[in-house]
């Protein structure tokens, strides 16, 4: 992708994304990859090799303060079954998008708008912990979710939730979970030669982005609940989401 009008407004995506989550905590990968699919602002592969790296940065700030509350025995038992889905959600892609840009644009519009609905309704809590085999599900549905679009988060984040964890050991430990699933994501575009001029000036740009959207979320609010802007980034995902299927299908059709 040159540096043109589709660089700059991924880079504003970015910065949008970083915003959103900062003051609602809700996932930026999502955010991100919603739009640019919707908007086409480039290849869905090189979107989420990008969307791993800008993970990544966010997990590095958030657990080198935190990364004491990781719940290790819920995070081995999420790891077991996400890393090898990851790995196989992560050749899928690639075969899709070699061989099926419509079917992959449909898998990602019904994630996109899969998880807007999904986290959209609040999990209510269980009175004792679920049994050790519903982590490793989470973690096998999570991975493949990762490995196509390095979105791990939603089966993960609504399992989590439901547990009658500390907030704070829920909250580290999924961060937790999409730092080490997006270094293996990341290490596998390297090994594959994903790694392209292209895709380091997209991240280059977003990098900053990010951090400037994290920034501007903490030094000047919007007088608005944070409830309010999850209701509409959450509607807004789900009909990018919705846009994405439909566009699919006429291309299948």
């Amino acid at each position: 992708m040159s540096f043109d009008h589709q660089m700059i407004m991924f880079w504003a995506i970015a910065a949008l994304a970083a915003w959103v989550q900062t003051l609602t905590g809700f996932a930026l990968g999502l955010i991100l990859m919603g739009a640019t699919g919707a908007l086409g602002l480039m290849p869905v592969p090189q979107a989420a090799a990008i969307t791993s790296l800008l993970v990544l940065v966010n997990a590095i700030i958030v657990l080198s303060r935190g990364w004491r509350d990781i719940d290790r025995s819920a995070l081995k038992l999420i790891l077991l079954g996400a890393f090898p889905a990851l790995i196989a959600g992560f050749f899928l892609l690639n075969w899709l998008a070699g061989t099926a840009l419509g079917l992959l644009q449909l898998i990602l519009g019904i994630v996109i708008a899969g998880s807007a609905a999904q986290l959209a309704s609040k999990p209510s809590p269980r009175p004792t912990q679920s049994a050790p085999v519903t982590f490793f599900l989470s973690g096998l549905i999570g991975g493949t979710m990762g490995g196509l679009f390095a979105t791990t988060g939603p089966p993960v984040i609504w399992h989590l939730y439901r547990q009658p964890m500390q907030l704070a050991a829920v909250r580290v430990t999924l961060v937790a979970v999409f730092f080490l699933t997006q270094i293996l994501r990341t290490g596998l575009v390297i090994a594959s030669g994903g790694i392209t001029a292209s895709l380091l000036a997209s991240a280059a740009g977003a990098a900053p982005a990010v951090i400037l959207g994290t920034w501007i979320a903490r030094r000047f609010p919007p007088p608005v609940e944070p409830g309010t802007i999850r209701k509409a980034a959450l509607v807004l995902l789900f009909l990018s989401g919705i846009s994405l299927i439909i566009s699919a299908l006429g291309k299948l059709g």
